[in-house]
């Protein structure tokens, strides 16, 4: 993440972190730590995977003190392995102590969606499929998520509603029917806006192509029904394949030929990388 970025759009979330985490001291570390100390710890990876959110990690201790000072052994999209030293951090032991939680929790939560991420990616690797993340994201945590999704090797579908027109089952429902959706869609939103329709049947498929839509969403169907959507469309649209993808699943999907699938397990079922701050010390 740029600083930009970070600035406008990252440190209010990560404030509001720490005011969870300290709502008005840290009173196990003021116990023990009565006035300042220089201090150094190690960040260590205990796991194998993939690192990301390490300026987003950093940025938690900075918000607390300007001053404190890191140095990291990795970059942001490496693969690291178990017991490797990652970095180290340097400063006022208090802040080390009060911020550590919560830069730990960004920092295995974004490095473990992009391990997941790049696993998932690797499978689709040689085929013209781009795998996308969707809006299934840990509520005030999207920005980072998205961002680890990117490291990991996928690619954003919208950020947020306001960022394209993606007309599902319920707001077929509401317009009453797809061609009648895909027609208020163009009248409403500017032309440089593309019109997505999420189909769950065949039927849907044929009214999606007649209406005009610019991507097709196929929404759980079969591999049969999927090859069959396909040849309706007939590159007339782009194509998206959605529903309960995971890394056991999406083999069934390469073969298929669709532009792109979408995965809400990237962010929402992801495990976090194991990673930890040790052997703090004074210096």
């Amino acid at each position: 993440m740029n600083n930009i970025t970070m600035d406008l759009q990252a440190d209010h979330l990560i404030l509001e972190a720490l005011k969870e985490d300290i709502s008005s001291e840290d009173v196990s570390t003021n116990s023990v730590m009565r006035e300042f100390i220089e201090g150094e710890v190690d960040l260590i990876c205990k796991q194998d995977g993939m690192v990301a959110g390490l300026d987003v990690f950093k940025r938690v201790f900075e918000l607390l003190d300007k001053s404190i000072q890191a140095q990291f052994y990795c970059k942001d999209g490496d693969e690291v392995k178990n017991g490797q030293l990652m970095g180290k951090l340097s400063g006022d032991i208090r802040v080390l102590l009060s911020g550590e939680r919560v830069a730990l929790n960004y920092l295995q939560r974004m490095s473990g969606i992009a391990t997941y991420t790049h696993s998932v990616a690797e499978l689709l690797k040689g085929t013209k499929t781009k795998l996308l993340d969707t809006r299934k994201t840990t509520p005030n945590m999207r920005i980072f998520e998205k961002y680890a999704v990117r490291v990991g090797g996928g690619f954003n579908h919208r950020y947020n509603l306001s960022d394209g027109i993606l007309l599902k089952d319920n707001h077929i429902s509401a317009a009453g029917g797809v061609k009648r959706a895909v027609q208020m869609a163009k009248e409403y939103a500017p032309f440089v806006r593309k019109i997505e329709v999420e189909a769950e049947s065949l039927d849907m498929v044929r009214e999606a192509v007649e209406a005009g839509a610019d991507i097709i969403m196929l929404d759980n169907m079969s591999t049969e029904e999927m090859q069959e959507a396909i040849r309706i469309i007939d590159k007339r649209a782009q194509t998206e394949c959605s529903g309960n993808v995971t890394k056991e699943n999406i083999s069934r999907i390469t073969a298929i030929g669709v532009d792109y699938v979408s995965s809400g397990a990237l962010t929402h079922s992801a495990p976090i990388l194991d990673i930890s701050m040790k052997n703090l010390h004074v210096v």
